[in-house]
């Protein structure tokens, strides 16, 4: 084994960190054996106690600013005991999409190296490229895979089923498992078996598994039972356990429960509760927000939120920091934020404003607002400004009343037409994942309300139209018909054959229906 700090690496960050990590001592494990016979075989002592911080990790807040997660080292060894505890399969090779940011890398990090197993880290602006990931699995032989629901599905949906021969554990968390999503893993991967995993940031990355089974078809896929040294409850106002199949309110107790947030000991108190069901000194419950029910067999169902937290493509929404950003707009007097079902099982936020009486703010202001503020995860795709917010009969905003009807992304009003049959088509994709009637060639296709996974789909179409691979890296750098287009022509020894393929999908996308049959009629009979 090499253990190597290469001082050659491109230089990131400040002088300081280069003096910290970039000057290590270079120890070779396979070369100096002699040397490091000599030193002592007692085990360093440490000064590190079960209970100190391990890492701090934001998430967002509802009071406009994100809140620091303390996870002690207790936190982080039971988390990852649990793992070595459940997870039979010997762990080989794992495929870490989760940024360091993101708590669910904690996994893959410890588990992994702790198990002696290979890291495999894509490369940077890759890690939701279903084609690159499944040339990785195969190049690496990856074994274990912890994955968003909807960026498996692309994954299973884009990528040749030989290129994912190696998996054998799969686990699927940070959104809700789809039942069909079992199923096309059972007909492509039969080989793997399929997790779905539950657990928030607080209560240190996972609290609950269940191995998905595609024979036992239910309304929506388990989170299953609590994993070692965790209890979950289902606990009503005055935290009285509720019965089988009543939905209400998840708690959960155990070695998982980090600390608190960091310098708010006031919702630290509110979300970290006594626990009554523990005769442990100081044991305490965290309050999730989150509902769900035990079914008859003891595994849990999750069912949604009781808040207005929501999740997309993994990560954790609170509406109300959206609102209270939006709020702080001069022109601003009132604002609701939504998470719109869009494209099947995809989510899109929305803005409801209700502008002050001379206030013009425009959508595009308004956005351009909360990028000074937001990470752009959290901006919504659309804005729709009202006369004003309805009202249920007690006075508060009735959020089932806001119009859907009015919902629009904003398309540029100096529209361009699509000039060559190359943006004409790549114009039609672009409309046909985002659900547009038009979009012009200088339409940014994440301003319309377009992210990552979306941009998956658009290169999966383009590669598959144009006959040619393209890095999804490329697509974020050229995010417009007339860039993408552009960048496509750039390699001269593939103009021809692309210009050619994309004359021949306009030709076959203008023809009627009856010269289409006709065309196959006559394919038949050259056949026969």
């Amino acid at each position: 084994a090499l253990i190597r700090i290469d001082p050659t690496l491109p230089r990131y960050g400040t002088d300081a960190f280069q003096q910290r990590f970039l000057t290590f001592e270079v120890i070779c494990l396979d070369k100096e054996w002699p040397a490091i016979e000599e030193e002592s075989v007692e085990n360093p002592q440490s000064k590190v106690l079960v209970d100190q911080a391990a890492y701090l990790i934001y998430t967002s807040g509802s009071t406009g600013k994100p809140k620091g997660v303390l996870v002690s080292h207790r936190n982080l060894v039971h988390s990852t005991f649990a793992r070595f505890r459940y997870y039979q399969e010997p762990l080989e090779s794992f495929l870490l999409l989760s940024p360091f940011a993101f708590d669910s890398s904690v996994a893959g990090l410890f588990w992994t190296l702790c198990r002696g197993g290979m890291l495999v880290i894509p490369e940077e602006d890759s890690h939701q490229d279903p084609a690159y990931l499944a040339e990785l699995i195969a190049q690496h032989s990856v074994s274990h895979l912890l994955v968003l629901p909807s960026l498996y599905e692309l994954i299973l949906r884009q990528a040749r089923v030989e290129h994912l021969t190696s998996l054998r554990t799969v686990i699927v968390a940070g959104e809700p498992c789809p039942f069909e999503l079992v199923q096309r893993h059972a007909e492509s991967l039969p080989q793997a078996a399929l997790f779905n995993e539950y657990g928030p940031t607080e209560a240190t990355v996972w609290s609950s598994v269940h191995r998905c089974d595609s024979n036992v078809r239910q309304r929506s896929v388990p989170i299953g039972r609590p994993v070692t040294n965790t209890q979950i409850y289902m606990l009503g106002p005055q935290l009285e356990p509720v019965p089988v199949g009543i939905t209400h309110e998840v708690y959960i107790g155990g070695d998982g429960l980090v600390r608190g947030y960091l310098n708010h000991p006031d919702l630290t108190a509110e979300r970290f509760v006594p626990n009554p069901f523990s005769v442990k000194p100081g044991a305490r419950l965290y309050k999730t927000g989150d509902l769900a029910r035990f079914l008859a067999d003891g595994k849990i169902e999750y069912i949604g939120r009781n808040d207005l937290q929501v999740k997309i493509r993994g990560y954790r929404i609170e509406l109300g920091e959206i609102e209270f950003a939006l709020a702080q707009h001069p022109d601003v007097r009132e604002a609701v934020v939504l998470a719109r079902e869009t494209n099947g099982s995809d989510k899109q936020l929305t803005a409801y404003v209700v502008l002050k009486e001379v206030a013009s703010a425009t959508s595009k202001q308004l956005k351009k607002f909360l990028q000074e503020r937001l990470p752009e995860y959290m901006l919504p795709v659309s804005f729709v400004v009202l006369d004003a917010l309805p009202l249920t009969t007690t006075g508060k905003v009735d959020r089932n009343a806001l119009p859907i009807d009015q919902i629009g992304v904003d398309v540029k009003e100096n529209y361009l037409a699509p000039r060559t049959a190359l943006e004409q088509v790549l114009a039609r994709i672009f409309a046909e994942i985002l659900s547009l009637e038009r979009i012009g060639v200088n339409d940014n296709f994440f301003e319309l309300g377009g992210h990552s996974l979306l941009a998956t789909q658009v290169l999966s179409r383009v590669r598959g139209a144009c006959q040619l691979k393209m890095p999804l890296r490329t697509f974020f750098k050229a995010p417009t018909v007339a860039g993408l287009a552009a960048v496509i022509l750039e390699d001269e020894t593939q103009r021809a054959s692309v210009e050619c393929a994309a004359e021949l999908l306009l030709k076959v996308a203008n023809l009627s229906d009856d010269e289409v049959d006709e065309l196959s009629m006559r394919r038949i009979s050259r056949n026969e």
